[in-house]
Order: structure tokens, then sequence, then C-alpha cells
């Protein structure tokens, strides 16, 4: 007979609380595929005989969430380092190894090798922690339908305002929620142009939207659906013209697609000037591929979160967009107020006169 180590089960218990906190999502069931181990299968599968296995003090295992889906590995490690586990590894994309080892830590990635690759796998996967003033947010629309904002506990949230030429029916509620709960927020707009002229047309819908709104994070265009079926010059010919538009009229304008499209079919012109919003729900980090610099993430579609019913958007932010777009005076902002001038010293610039050996002098007295 032999039993588990507590502590290794006390830690496998945590991703129920600590995974929902990193990302937003629930955790369904922990499927261990490995836990003990006796000397010969250890041996077997490639092991020592004497490893952690072999002291019921190590797991391999899957996190599966609510959706039915599971939880990539490199998001694994990084909730096991939070929990606290000395030794950790991706053993595949889905699947991970953890201990409670009594001696040394070990952060290993088998799909690299056998051995300890890194001391922190925040940096390992190019993760920005909280810390590094990454944000968490969502984005929302009318299919999220009524919002309880009092309860929503994100860092921001993305607003859609409409598309074509009318206004999502959760728009004003959205932005007067978001705005009353101090919530920071941005806008997108779903593109349907086909032509340059159709997108200056959407831009001008979405101008008006915006008008008379304040908005801290950037106001994006939404491309996806039908418009992916244009050509690349087309096609980055209707983001240009849509962003320029929107741009002239004050505003910090980005441009929103999944990772692969925006790599192909927008022009570097584009992509290297305005702000970037991209989507991959893969569980891989769009930094791998993208090429250009992007300013947010969208990492998943199936996110959980307190005041809403359903699935909701769930997206990082690595830019510090509220402080500038405020200091540029963008957005609804306005530009901000010169600084007074100092006033002068209480004791400075008092008048005098004297008389010196019968002459009399004036002048100016000034502190020193």
């Amino acid at each position: 007979d032999f039993q588990l180590d507590d502590e290794l089960v006390e830690k496998l218990e945590q991703f129920f609380t600590v995974v929902p906190k990193l990302y937003g999502v629930k955790v369904k069931t922990i499927n261990v595929s490995s836990g003990f181990r006796c000397t010969q299968h250890d041996k077997n599968v490639g092991g020592s005989g004497t490893g952690q296995h072999t002291l019921g003090k190590a797991a391999d295992y899957t996190i599966i969430l609510e959706d039915g889906s599971t939880l990539v590995s490199w998001k694994v490690c990084i909730a096991a380092q939070e929990i606290g586990f000395p030794g950790i590894a991706r053993i595949n994309d889905t699947h991970t190894h953890s201990d409670v080892r009594d001696v040394g830590k070990w952060y290993g990635d088998e799909t690299k090798g056998n051995g300890s690759v890194t001391d922190d796998f925040y940096k390992y996967f190019n993760m920005p922690k909280e810390a590094e003033a990454m944000k968490k947010g969502i984005d929302v629309s009318l299919y999220q339908e009524t919002i309880d904002w009092k309860k929503v506990s994100v860092d921001f949230a993305i607003i859609k305002a409409g598309q074509k030429d009318y206004t999502d029916r959760c728009y004003e509620q959205n932005y007067a929620g978001a705005v009353n709960a101090g919530v920071p927020i941005g806008a997108y707009w779903y593109g349907e142009a086909k032509t340059v002229e159709a997108a200056k047309r959407e831009a001008d819908c979405f101008i008006e939207r915006l008008s008379g709104k304040k908005f801290a994070y950037p106001v994006y265009y939404d491309v996806e659906g039908d418009m992916l079926n244009l050509d690349s010059k087309t096609l980055t010919a209707i983001v240009k013209a849509f962003l320029e538009r929107v741009e002239a009229a004050g505003y910090w304008v980005g441009l929103y697609m999944s990772g692969y499209p925006m790599h192909d079919l927008i022009g570097k012109e584009v992509l290297s000037r305005f702000a970037l919003w991209v989507a991959d729900t893969r569980g891989v980090q769009p930094s791998t591929y993208l090429g250009v610099s992007y300013g947010m993430w969208q990492y998943s579609w199936k996110g959980v979160i307190s005041g809403i019913a359903g699935d909701v958007d769930l997206d990082y932010c690595y830019v510090d967009y509220p402080a500038q777009i405020k200091a540029k005076g963008l957005n609804g902002y306005g530009k901000q107020p010169d600084k007074p001038p100092e006033k002068p010293e209480t004791d400075a610039g008092i008048e005098v006169e004297m008389t010196v050996n019968g002459k009399k002098y004036g002048g100016t007295l000034k502190p020193i």
C-alpha cells in the first residue's frame, strides 16, 4: 500500500482557485495520468526508478476546464509556479508534471529535453507578470446582454459600438455601466466594408457614436468575417482609410484581427503605424510569430467573469494606454491645460527708497 504525499494533493487542489485568478476560466477536473509508480514501472516509462513518482511526491496530469477544453501546459506551468511546486515540467501541450521534492527546484520543458530550463516560467514563456503592468480585461457586446458592472472585476473593458451603420443595442448601457463602476474602457467597430469609400462611411458612423464620450483605451476597427476574403492590397487600403479617418477626429485608433490574417493580409505600413489587438485562443502568446509590436492579446472566448452571464472574451494589455491617451488629450479627454505660472515669493519685488550722503536712491529688493 502507499499514500500520495499530502502536500502534493493540497497543492493540486489549489489549481481550482489559482487558475481562475490568473486566466479567468474555471477548472472542472484535474486528471492525473501518473501518480505513484513502483520502481520497475518508473524505469519502464523512462524514469530512474528512484524519482519523485516512486516516493508518491509527483503527478503527471491535465487540467480540464468547465467548457471541456484542456488548459494548455505552459499556462499550467505558470499556475504551478504561483502555487509553489518546487518541481514543474511541461510534458507536451496538454500534460504537465509537478512534484513536491524535498530539496532543490527543477523547472523543465520535456519537449526540449530532460534538463531544468529556467528559474521562472513567466520569463521562459514570455509572459509578463502583473508587476510589469500587464492588465487583464474583457471585450463585450450585445451577446453578453445585461451586465452587472458593479460585480465585474477587471482592469479594463472594450465595448462594441456598432457595425455597418447601426449601434450595438447594448452600447449605451455598457458605456454607462462601465463608467459608473469605474472600469476604464475602449470601443470597437465591427467592419463590413469592401471598399475604401465604405470604410470611410463606417468610420464616420463610429465617430458619431464616440462623440461626447471618453475612452481611456484605444478605439479599434474589428476586421474579420467576409472582409478576410479580400486581397491584401484592397484590405490594407480599407483598414488604413478607416483608421486614418477616426484618428483625424482625435482618437487613438487600433486594429483588431486574428494573428495570421493580420500578419498575412495587412501591410507593414499599417501594422507598424497603429495599435494592434491580436486574437489567438490557442494558448500561445502571439509575439512568437507576429513580427511586429502589439498592445493587446485576446486569449480566450470562453471566460467566466462575475456579473456576466455566459462566456466572455478575455484580454491582456501590455501598454499603459490610459496615461498616454490622457496626456495627449485624445479620445474625448481634451488637451491638458498648461501649468499656471508660479506666483512670486511674497517678499519679492519690494520697492525701497533710501538717502545716502544727501542723495536719494530707489530700487527693488530681491530675496537672497
